[in-house]
């Protein structure tokens, strides 16, 4: 058990005196069970059905292990969960157990129906306009929205103590269905330990928390490849805040807003970009805003080959590759995450003298499959090896804002590059 690990156990134990498992202590190994999401629909009223018995009976066990208060690994369209039922601190507590996870980084609430979302929230609350637009456009997806907590039944340990509560429906079917056969919310947080690149297969999860939960249930890799869009749609000025870009845009959320609203449509904020909030920052009310994540074992650079600001100089390609190698002790082996059409991605693998590892990010102009692949390209190259991994920035726009995002916590540093004649050899 890392220090970590064994200082977030301690914390939440205290809160939680009827945790009896630290991290990293399971009476058994791990299971990976598959399930066919292609087996899986849903009535009008959001009511699963499942065609495959085998699908059926995973899933029914996964429900029954979350009822009784166990951790569960599933697939999600964004990346892979680490669930527990939302409404029971003891269960909640296991999920920061097992991921080493602050306790003061709250959760998102994962619900499969309109219902199950009433009955979380205050009694006889209206639900504001602009958060009922973006679930008619969004839900189920990849979006997350706030809503005033009801502290009588979500406990404290998910909402970190704030007022609100993150909530999100998704649409991946082996979620849903598996959220709507437990019968409860389930809090859901990335299956990793914390800090360290969220999972976008069943394999990634179980190589990272092998031994530490019970059941990961295999969907096949995510489609969307980062985490949901958060959106704070509570503000009283009736502007939208995006706490953090997902796998919804600001342009999607532009363009619903517009459409629904016209000329009273309200601003899209993001957050750093658009606004500081340096209290919520300190006192997060959704996850990944405050620590550094999504960070693989080995160094990771960002390149920049924009143009830099005044009071920044770019360095040549080639002299950032010969200081590569000159502090290399032997031999370097390098990961090199770009987009497949990068000029970059020629000219850097044409210097010698280094073992290059490419995971190509797709093409320049589709910024989704860069967020399908990052943290998959992360992952894969730190379980090759490599001693390095550079990854070349990609432009702020559509998922591309949210590919940033989690690049720039996931970076070490960031190097300016400039791409002339004398990197051509």
């Amino acid at each position: 058990m890392n220090k970590l690990s064994q200082l977030v156990f301690n914390l939440v134990k205290t809160a939680y005196p009827d945790l009896q498992q630290a991290p990293g202590k399971m009476a058994s190994a791990t299971r990976v069970l598959y399930c066919d999401p292609s087996t899986v629909s849903f009535t009008s009223f959001g009511k699963p059905e499942v065609t495959s018995q085998s699908t059926q009976a995973v899933l029914q066990e996964a429900a029954e292990k979350l009822n009784s208060l166990q951790t569960v690994a599933f697939p999600t369209e964004t990346v892979y969960g680490l669930g527990a039922i939302a409404l029971d601190s003891t269960a909640a507590s296991r999920i920061f157990s097992a991921k080493g996870r602050p306790p003061d980084n709250p959760l998102i609430a994962h619900v499969s129906s309109m219902d199950m979302l009433r009955r979380l929230l205050p009694e006889g609350y209206i639900i504001p306009q602009n958060c009922s637009i973006l679930m008619k456009h969004f839900w189920p997806g990849p979006l997350t929205l706030l809503f005033p907590t009801n502290p009588s039944i979500v406990p404290p340990i998910i909402t970190a103590g704030q007022p609100t509560v993150a909530v999100r429906m998704p649409s991946h079917p082996i979620a849903r269905a598996l959220i709507a056969l437990t019968g409860a919310p389930i809090a859901a947080p990335s299956a990793n330990s914390s800090g360290k690149p969220s999972p976008t297969r069943a394999e990634h999860v179980l190589k990272d928390l092998d031994g530490k939960i019970s059941l990961i249930i295999d969907g096949g890799p995510c489609g969307v490849g980062l985490e949901s869009t958060v959106v704070d749609a509570l503000q009283s000025d009736g502007n939208i805040r995006v706490l953090r870009p997902g796998g919804v845009t600001v342009e999607d959320l532009e363009s619903v807003m517009r459409q629904e609203l016209g000329d009273h449509a309200p601003k899209i904020l993001v957050h750093r970009r658009d606004y500081r909030d340096e209290v919520m920052e300190q006192s997060p009310t959704t996850p990944g805003m405050k620590y550094r994540h999504y960070s693989p074992t080995v160094p990771v650079t960002l390149l920049r080959t924009s143009h830099p600001p005044s009071d920044i100089r770019a360095i040549p390609l080639a002299s950032f590759v010969e200081t590569l190698k000159r502090n290399a002790t032997g031999e370097l082996e390098v990961g090199l995450l770009a987009p497949s059409d990068s000029p970059l991605l020629a000219k850097i693998t044409a210097f010698s003298g280094i073992r290059w590892r490419v995971h190509p990010l797709g093409p320049i102009a589709h910024p989704s499959v860069s967020a399908q692949r990052l943290f998959d390209g992360l992952l894969t190259l730190d379980g090759a090896g490599v001693d390095l991994i550079l990854i070349e920035e990609i432009q702020e726009e559509r998922e591309g804002l949210a590919v940033m995002n989690r690049v720039n916590k996931a970076a070490g540093e960031s190097k300016w590059i400039r791409m002339d004649s004398s990197c051509e050899r």
